[in-house]
C-alpha cells in the first residue's frame, strides 16, 4: 500500500439533508472534492444511450461489460480518468465518494477506481438504492483498486460513498470487496474520510462478519459495529484530522437542523475554519456541487457546480437536465488520445496542461483577490451576483414563479459558465 504522506490528496466532505432537516420538501446534497493542488476538474454531460448486447466498456484502467441503457448524467471529475468525484442523472441520484483506509489491505493492481464505480451507479441506477447495488455488484466483480492520482508514486485507497435521490439517501462503505450500507430515511448527515457506519447497518456483504470474525477483529457474539471492527487501529495522522473534520461538518448540520438549504450547504463547504474548504499541505479543494432534489416527481432537480477550485472564491453554476441540453465547451478539459500519460505504459511519466478555460480564467481571477484588495473584492461580488442570480432563478422555478420552457433549460448551465467566463476575460 503506498504510504500516506503530508501530502497525501486524502480529505473530502460529503454532506445530505432528507426532510424534515430541509428547509424545503426536497433532499439537499452537497460535496467538496479535495484532491492534489494543481489537479483540474472538469464538468462532464454525457447523454443517456443505447448500446449494443456484448459490448465492453473502457473504464479508466480496465473493461467491464456495458448494459443496454446508460442514464445521461452531469459528472464533475479530474480530467484524466474516466470516472468522477461527484455527480448527479437524469433520474436525480447523486452520489459523492470519500478515500477511506482500513484493516483491509489496499492493493496497488489495476481494477476499478471509487470514481468509477461512481460514474458506473449514476449511468446505471434510476434511485440511489438501485444505484448502490450497481456499486456492490461491480465490487464483487471486478474489485477496486489502482492509482487514484496522476501522479509515478502509485497511491491507493478504498471508497465510501453517499448517494441520494428524491426520497432518501444512502451511506455505503467499503472494506476491499467487503461492504455495508445505512439507509438514511430522514435528518442530515455527513462522511469524511473515515468509517462512520456502526451497529446500525441495513444492508451488508454476505460473508462481513465470517470474514471479520475469521481475521480475530470479531468475536463472532454480541454487537457488531462495522466502524470499529475494520477502522485501522492507529489511524494516520490525516485520518484523526478528519475525525475532527467529520464531527465539525456534523455539528454545523445540526445547528442548521430543519432550515438546510442549498445556500446552506454551499456556505458549509466554504468553511475554511473547519477544513472542509481545503487549502494546505499539497492539496484542496478543487470542485465543488450542491443538489436540490425535489420530492415532488414534477419539478425539476438543480444541481449546482463550480468547475473550479476554491468555493470561497467560486460560483455554484446551476444545471438542470433538459431538452437541449448539451456540454458546455468551456469547462472541458483538451484531451491528448492515445498519447496521454494516463494512458501510456508506464502512466504518469510526464504532465499535460489540461487546465479548461473557465479554469484558466478562473486561475488569474485568484491571483487578482490575493494580490489586488479593491480589484480582487470586485471580481468577488461579481461572483457573488452572478450566483444569486441562479439561486433565485432556481427559486423561483420550484416555486413555479417562473416556469422556463423545457428547451431553456438544457443550455442554463452554460450560460453561467459563458457569464463568468466573459467576467474573467
Amino acid at each position: 500500500m503506498a504510504s500516506l504522506t503530508p501530502d497525501t490528496p486524502c480529505s473530502c466532505d460529503c454532506f445530505v439533508s432528507v426532510p424534515p432537516a430541509s428547509a424545503i420538501p426536497a433532499v439537499i446534497f452537497a460535496k467538496n472534492s479535495d484532491r492534489p493542488r494543481d489537479e483540474v476538474q472538469e464538468v462532464v454531460f454525457v447523454p443517456a444511450a443505447m448500446h449494443a448486447p456484448g459490448s465492453r466498456l473502457q473504464c479508466t484502467y480496465i473493461e467491464v461489460e456495458q448494459v443496454s441503457k446508460t442514464h445521461a448524467v452531469i459528472l464533475s471529475r479530474p480530467s484524466w480518468l474516466w470516472g468522477a468525484e461527484m455527480g448527479a442523472n437524469e433520474h436525480g441520484v447523486c452520489i459523492g465518494n470519500e478515500a477511506v483506509w482500513t484493516k483491509e489491505p489496499v492493493g496497488e493492481g489495476e481494477a476499478l477506481l471509487g470514481m468509477d464505480l461512481l460514474r458506473l451507479a449514476l449511468e446505471r441506477g434510476s434511485s440511489a438504492q438501485e444505484a448502490l447495488h450497481v456499486i456492490t455488484g461491480l465490487l464483487e466483480r471486478y474489485g477496486q483498486g489502482g492509482s487514484c492520482r496522476e501522479d509515478p508514486m502509485p497511491f491507493c485507497y478504498h471508497n465510501t460513498f453517499l448517494l441520494a435521490d428524491r426520497t432518501e439517501a444512502w451511506v455505503l462503505e467499503t472494506a476491499g470487496q467487503l461492504w455495508a450500507a445505512q439507509r438514511i430515511r430522514e435528518g442530515a448527515w455527513n462522511i469524511s474520510n473515515q468509517l462512520s457506519i456502526g451497529t446500525d447497518i441495513s444492508a451488508e456483504h454476505p460473508k462481513l462478519r465470517a470474514h471479520a470474525q475469521t481475521q480475530g477483529w470479531w468475536g463472532g457474539q454480541g454487537t457488531f459495529d462495522f466502524a470499529q471492527v475494520f477502522s485501522l487501529t492507529q489511524q494516520p495522522v490525516r485520518m484523526e484530522a478528519a475525525k475532527a473534520r467529520f464531527q465539525v461538518g456534523r455539528e454545523l448540520l445540526r445547528q442548521q437542523q430543519g432550515g438546510i438549504t442549498a445556500e446552506v450547504m454551499m456556505g458549509i463547504l466554504r468553511n475554511k475554519e473547519s477544513g472542509i474548504c481545503m487549502d494546505s499541505g499539497g492539496f484542496r479543494t478543487t470542485a465543488s456541487m450542491v443538489s436540490i432534489l425535489p420530492r415532488d416527481p414534477t419539478q425539476p432537480c438543480v444541481h449546482f457546480l463550480t468547475a473550479t477550485p476554491d468555493p470561497s472564491r467560486s460560483v455554484f453554476k446551476p444545471f438542470i437536465f433538459g431538452v437541449g441540453v448539451a456540454q458546455a465547451p468551456k469547462v472541458l478539459s483538451p484531451t491528448f488520445g492515445a498519447q496521454d500519460p494516463a494512458r501510456t505504459l508506464p502512466r504518469f511519466q510526464t504532465q499535460v496542461d489540461r487546465r479548461h478555460i473557465l479554469y484558466q480564467g478562473h486561475q488569474v481571477a485568484l491571483g487578482l483577490m490575493e494580490s489586488e484588495q479593491d480589484q480582487g473584492q470586485q471580481l468577488r461580488q461579481k461572483q457573488q451576483a452572478l450566483e444569486q442570480e441562479g439561486l433565485e432563478a432556481a427559486r423561483g422555478l420550484l416555486a413555479r414563479q417562473r416556469a422556463p420552457p423545457l428547451q431553456d433549460w438544457g443550455g442554463l448551465f452554460q450560460t453561467f459558465v459563458e457569464r463568468e467566463s466573459q467576467m474573467y476575460a
